[in-house]
């Protein structure tokens, strides 16, 4: 008897050391291809990545949930989620993400780690999840901590929705051993825990996933395979609550299945705290190579804010195309749909030159004159379009998404690159390409620069202020890189033009017959070129259609800020104080503005997403308040000589972050739902989250505070219209 009860005792020891994985049950998934794939709601709390290139993998935190990871670059995100589920096994199954009670923060003011805590409803359970990046390798590292309030133990089962390669219908999935792999043509991810799954199990979105099997059954049917559809992997975790509550979660990215799971097992191995130390490591390195912050905010949770700005900018950066930075790791409303207009996803996580100027210029107020000088290198040595001019938007390799123009975007660059000192030919090469553009452009209709295809809101065509003075400001910048070249003749004419914008600018742009006041006043923009011609034309995004004189919108600041007009100018003042009136609004969180009159670029009434497909003059979305415009408008007090009033705007653009430190493009406002909870005005909408030109904005206005001066006005402008 004994020979035969020490086999079974090793065997009993080797179970109890290596979890038995259970043999798939049902083979291939069924229900293919499975839901149409989406993505998540825009309303992004976290944003996180190593500062080390060797780690081209982001992730973001979206409520209690893993949102969006981008690899392998940030025009590409290549997961939807990841999710808890708990369950007693028979009479309940809870998604963690579905919980009220969900708080995330960051884990120090100088990194990018990020923590979110979650009860349970009905408080059968707590876990806490802990974000980190491998410094090493493409992984994203989740540290779990999960205790059970009643008690009682329960099951705890990870659940991952792979959109490989920005597609989601397209990708197939196999369990494998104790892990879950996804691929698909280019990209492929790996779910692996430590201790390891007790089983694992592969199924179509909507049908035979892990989330609608525990939903459903508070049990879950192995399958080995998924093929090509929407797929999500599964895999339940060791975690009780009561006997265990700690695990690591890793999610590998890589070009193939075996390249996912081999960097998911290594970052395994090298352990969450070995990986999360270096994580914080590198971020706080960075903030010792920039500036302090500065005193101008007085708060710990205005200075972790700012802290978090700088972070989240930098973070903003792909690492494979150094210089592109995006406007936003997020997708909102019907861009995050993914239905056949809108996929692959792009929009906002692509690189705007417009968005990418307002970065840098934050970027080089925080002292990281480096990631300023990159910008520019890509938009003049990538983005730049043969004929001079800078798309619309591109993905970070460069290659063009929309392709609309706007002067503004080919204006800008000049002017960072002259606010940075870049005389040197190359960058005088591409400045020059893009100077003669803003001279030779023409529209199909024969209206010539300075009108634009669109302004800087991107919905219109027609001659704007605030495009005027980027333009303006970029020939004057132009001109100086030009003396520094030996190219005077271009020079004269840059500054030609640049005088006869001017002079034609009140013609343009301030009508003196307009039904909003009997002075003169900046409009949004004329269609036509005559500011006193009641031209007509539609807002667009459901909005309604008005006379050219009585919309409003306060991008004639550019003017001011630029070094073009004078603070106290007795137009730009009137224009302020019919801005006020008519798109201005005081929420408890502070004074904020409306893009322009009767935007509609936001969510519905009900607080539903918006969405393009609606009638024009149905008024069935509405554009809420920008936090950003705060921002300009502090700019505009400091050029008035009104620091107080700038600190003040500063304080309340500081108001609007998430927990999480991060700043949205929207807040509510008058518009709220009413008779509603979760709508306060002056807290931030659905839209895009984090907003790079926020933070950015926020960083400059600190700083300019600070200085008691707009910091990023070009001196070679001002002295040019106003005296140095």
């Amino acid at each position: 008897m004994r020979k035969l009860l020490l086999p079974a005792l090793a065997g009993v020891l080797l179970a109890g050391m290596v979890p038995a994985v259970a043999a798939a049950q049902g083979g291939e998934a069924p229900g293919a291809p499975g839901a149409h794939p989406s993505w998540l709601p825009a309303n992004k709390t976290g944003f996180g990545t190593a500062r080390d290139r060797a780690s081209n993998v982001w992730f973001t935190l979206q409520g209690g949930r893993l949102s969006e990871v981008y690899y392998p670059d940030l025009s590409t995100p290549s997961v939807r989620a990841l999710d808890l589920v708990v369950t007693d096994g028979k009479s309940f199954a809870t998604v963690d993400s579905s919980a009220k009670s969900q708080q995330v923060r960051r884990t120090d003011a100088d990194g990018l780690t990020y923590e979110q805590t979650i009860t349970d409803d009905q408080r059968r359970w707590k876990l806490r999840k802990t974000y980190v990046t491998d410094t090493a390798r493409t992984s994203v590292l989740i540290d779990v901590d999960f205790v059970s309030l009643t008690g009682r133990p329960y099951q705890v089962y990870a659940v991952a929705d792979p959109d490989l390669t920005n597609e989601g219908s397209d990708d197939s999935a196999r369990s494998q051993g104790t892990s879950a792999v996804a691929s698909d043509a280019k990209t492929a991810a790996a779910l692996t825990a430590e201790p390891a799954f007790s089983r694992t199990s592969v199924g179509f979105a909507g049908s035979s996933d892990g989330i609608t099997q525990l939903k459903k059954t508070f049990t879950l049917k192995d399958y080995a395979s998924a093929a090509k559809g929407n797929v999500l992997l599964t895999g339940q975790t060791s975690a009780d609550g009561v006997r265990s509550r700690h695990l690591t979660l890793s999610l590998g990215m890589g070009a193939k299945s075996e390249d996912a799971l081999a960097n998911a097992k290594a970052s395994q191995r090298r352990g969450f705290a070995d990986a999360a130390r270096a994580y914080d490591r590198g971020w706080k390195q960075y903030l010792r190579q920039v500036k302090d912050v500065p005193s101008s905010l007085k708060t710990k949770q205005e200075r972790d804010l700012y802290k978090a700005s700088v972070l989240m900018l930098a973070a903003s950066e792909d690492k494979i195309h150094q210089g592109a930075l995006i406007a936003s790791p997020s997708m909102p409303w019907r861009f995050g749909e993914n239905d056949p207009e809108w996929s692959p996803s792009g929009t906002y996580h692509l690189v705007w030159p417009r968005d990418l100027y307002q970065i840098a210029t934050g970027l080089l107020a925080a002292g990281d004159r480096d990631a300023a000088n990159r910008s520019v290198d890509y938009m003049f040595g990538t983005q730049q379009l043969p004929d001079g001019h800078m798309p619309q938007n591109s993905h970070v390799d460069g290659t063009p998404y929309w392709t609309s123009i706007q002067l503004d975007e080919t204006a800008l660059p000049i002017v960072l690159a002259q606010q940075l000192g870049r005389t040197d030919a190359k960058t005088w090469q591409g400045v020059r390409k893009a100077a003669e553009f803003l001279l030779s452009y023409k529209a199909d209709n024969g209206h010539a620069s300075p009108y634009s295809l669109q302004e800087r809101w991107e919905e219109q065509d027609g001659y704007s202020p605030s495009t005027i003075a980027s333009v303006i400001a970029g020939l004057v910048c132009a001109a100086d890189i030009a003396k520094a070249n030996g190219a005077t003749a271009d020079a004269r004419r840059y500054l030609a033009t640049a005088d006869a914008f001017k002079a034609k600018l009140a013609q343009w742009t301030v009508t003196t017959n307009g039904p909003l006041s009997k002075d003169p006043y900046f409009v949004r923009l004329t269609k036509d070129g005559n500011a006193n011609n009641g031209t007509k034309y539609n807002l667009g995004n459901s909005s309604v259609t008005m006379d050219q004189r009585a919309v409003t919108d306060a991008g004639f600041l550019e003017l001011v800020r630029l070094g073009i007009y004078r603070a106290d100018d007795p137009v730009i003042r009137n224009s302020i104080k019919v801005t006020d009136a008519d798109i201005a609004f005081t929420t408890p969180t502070g004074q904020f503005w409306h893009r322009y009159t009767k935007d509609g670029y936001g969510e519905k009434a009900d607080g539903s997403p918006w969405d393009y497909t609606f009638p024009a003059e149905s008024r069935t979305t509405f554009g809420r308040l920008w936090p950003l415009l705060a921002g300009e408008r502090g700019e505009y007090d400091l050029a008035n000589g009104d620091r107080s009033t700038a600190a003040k705007r500063l304080r309340d653009l500081g108001r609007v972050s998430s927990s999480g430190d991060t700043m949205p493009e929207q807040v509510w406002d008058e518009n709220a739902p009413s008779g509603q909870t979760g709508f306060p005005a002056g807290t931030p909408t659905a839209s895009a989250t984090p907003l790079a030109w926020t933070h950015a904005q926020y960083l400059r206005l600190a700083w300019s505070v600070q200085a008691g001066k707009v910091i990023e006005q070009p001196r070679v402008v001002r002295c040019h219209f106003l005296g140095c």
